[in-house]
C-alpha cells in the first residue's frame, strides 16, 4: 500500500494575499488538479492535509468520493498545527489509520500540478522493486541530477517521522539513512516544479498548454 500525503495545509505566504491551491488551474484549481492527477494514478491511498483556510479549501474536495478503502477514494485530515511548519503535516497524514499492515509514505505537494498521473505511477514502480531488496528504502526522483518531488519513505520509517523534531520535512531522515536512499531519474522537469510565487504559477498556466 502506497499512500500519498497530499500536504495542503500551508500558509502559502510568497503568493501574498491568495490562496494559490484556490487559484484556476486546467478548468479548476490547483489543488484539485494534483488532487486528480494523484487519484488517476491510482497509487492506493490518498490522504489530503488540510490547515490554512480549511474552511475554503476542503469544499473543493467534496465532489471526491470520501471513503476509506479503496484506490481511487480520498481521505482528507486537519492539521491545526500547520502554522509550525511541513513536518506536523506530514505527521497528520501518517496518523491516519492504516488499512494495511505496511503503508509506505509518498509526501506530495499540492502544488506540483505537472506532475503527470504516469510519473507517479513510474515512481511507485520503481519504489516497490527497490522495497524488495531494501525494507528501508527512501526514494528521490531527480531530473538531470536535481532533486525533486515526492519522495517515497518507507513503512520502516513510520515512527521516526512522527517523531520529528524539525520542521520541514524528512530531511534529518534522509540524512541518516545514506545507505538507503536511492535516486529515479524521471522523464520530464515536473518533479522540480512547485508554485512559490505568481511568477510561477503565470509560468506553469503557459506550460500546462
Amino acid at each position: 500500500m502506497i499512500r500519498a500525503i497530499v500536504l495542503a495545509a500551508g500558509l502559502s505566504r510568497r503568493m501574498g494575499e491568495e490562496n494559490k491551491l484556490l487559484l484556476p488551474f486546467g478548468g479548476s484549481t490547483v489543488l484539485e488538479t494534483t488532487v486528480s492527477n494523484i487519484l488517476t494514478a491510482e497509487l492506493g491511498e490518498v490522504v489530503v492535509v488540510v490547515g490554512h483556510e480549511a474552511g475554503n479549501v476542503q469544499p473543493v474536495l467534496n465532489k471526491y468520493p470520501h471513503r476509506v478503502l479503496g484506490v481511487k477514494n480520498l481521505i482528507t485530515t486537519l492539521n491545526l498545527d500547520y502554522e509550525t511548519g511541513m513536518t506536523s503535516s506530514i505527521q497528520a497524514g501518517v496518523r491516519v489509520p492504516e488499512n494495511d499492515d505496511e503503508t509506505h509514505y509518498m509526501i506530495c505537494l499540492s502544488d506540483m500540478v505537472l506532475i503527470q498521473p504516469n510519473e507517479y505511477q513510474y515512481l511507485k514502480k520503481q519504489f516497490l522493486d527497490i522495497l524488495k531488496q531494501d525494507e528501508k528504502a527512501i526514494v528521490l526522483p531527480v531530473f538531470n541530477g536535481k532533486k525533486g518531488n515526492p519522495v517515497i519513505f518507507s513503512h520502516f520509517y513510520k515512527n521516526d517521522i512522527l517523531s520529528l523534531t524539525y520542521t520541514e520535512g524528512g530531511k534529518p531522515i534522509v540524512q541518516a539513512h545514506p545507505d538507503s536512499l536511492y535516486f529515479v531519474e524521471m522523464p520530464s522537469d515536473s518533479i522540480l516544479k512547485d508554485m512559490d510565487s505568481k511568477e510561477d504559477y503565470e509560468r506553469m498556466l503557459k506550460e500546462s498548454f
